[in-house]
Formats: C-alpha cells, structure tokens, sequence
C-alpha cells in the first residue's frame, strides 16, 4: 500500500475502521501537530502502535497548528506532514482535523484506546472522558528525553545567527 493511501477523509476513514473493528482490531488514536518530526515523535508513536492493533494518527492542519503554536508554526506544511506519517510503517492511517482539538475527530472514530504523551495526565487529555465512557482505554507513554520540535526550531536558528 501507497503510504499517500494511509492518508483518508472522515468518512473514508470511517469505513476502514469499521472494517478493522469487524476484524476484532483494536484501533488506537493519537494526535499532533507533528512540526518537524524528530525521533521522540518515531519512538512514541511505534510504541503507541504496540499499545493496540492499528494506529490511527489524527494530525492538525496548518491553520490548526498555528492556532496553537502561532503564526511562525508549522514549519512543515500539512501535506509534508501527512506523507511523512503515513510513511512510517507503524502508522495504518492518518486523518487531518482542523480544530484547535481533536474532540470531533474523536468522537467520529470512537477509538478503542486513546493515548498521548506522559506529559499529560489523563484527566486532561482530550476525549479521554469520552473513551472511558465508551469502555475504552486512556494510556500515557514515556516520551524520549530530549527531543521536542520547538527544540529543533530553536537550534536550527542559533546555527543562524
């Protein structure tokens, strides 16, 4: 499969999902900006896959991302990201969502686990309430030490000056 085929709409994705649950699959949901992919995001997500029996990654749009991050962000525009993601082996879809959070996205596709960083407690990932209510799982992972776009960022323009 073409990694740009791992790229899907809502309901595009909707289908495929219903698919794998039919299969017994247990889907797990991510989401990010993804700016500037580093190996934190490459560790987080394989683990993130291994959590379950396909990944799905919900991915922030530009205008999302700088809503967030601020006009400067993202560095790296939605299509690149998108294509990047879907490229690695571990990720079985991604799906861009152009909200601040991914609360609709979450909604739609009703994950069976949803999980992000240890950086965030459970109490305050979005949708986790969601997920639990729906007899999901909410996981945290340990992220890699170290490794942060913004770190990137900021090295890339001291080597500039």
């Amino acid at each position: 499969m073409s990694s740009a085929n791992k790229i899907l709409s809502v309901s595009d994705a909707l289908k495929k999902i219903s698919e794998w649950k039919a299969l017994g699959h247990k889907i797990v949901f991510s989401n990010g900006c993804f700016d500037i992919l580093h190996a934190g995001h490459v560790d987080y997500l394989e683990k993130a896959r291994q959590i379950g029996d396909r990944l799905v990654v919900g991915l922030n749009t530009d205008r999302s991302v700088s809503q967030i991050k601020g006009p400067t962000r993202p560095i790296v525009d939605e299509v690149s990201r998108s294509r990047i993601l879907a490229a690695l082996e571990f990720v079985d879809m991604v799906i861009l969502f152009n909200e601040e959070t991914p609360i609709d996205l979450i909604r739609t596709i009703r994950p069976d686990i949803l999980v992000k960083g240890k950086d965030y407690s459970i109490s305050n990932i979005v949708g986790a309430d969601f997920v639990l209510q729906n007899g999901g799982k909410v996981e945290t992972i340990e992220l890699t030490a170290g490794f942060s776009s913004t770190n990137v960022i900021k090295k890339i323009k001291e080597l500039n000056n």
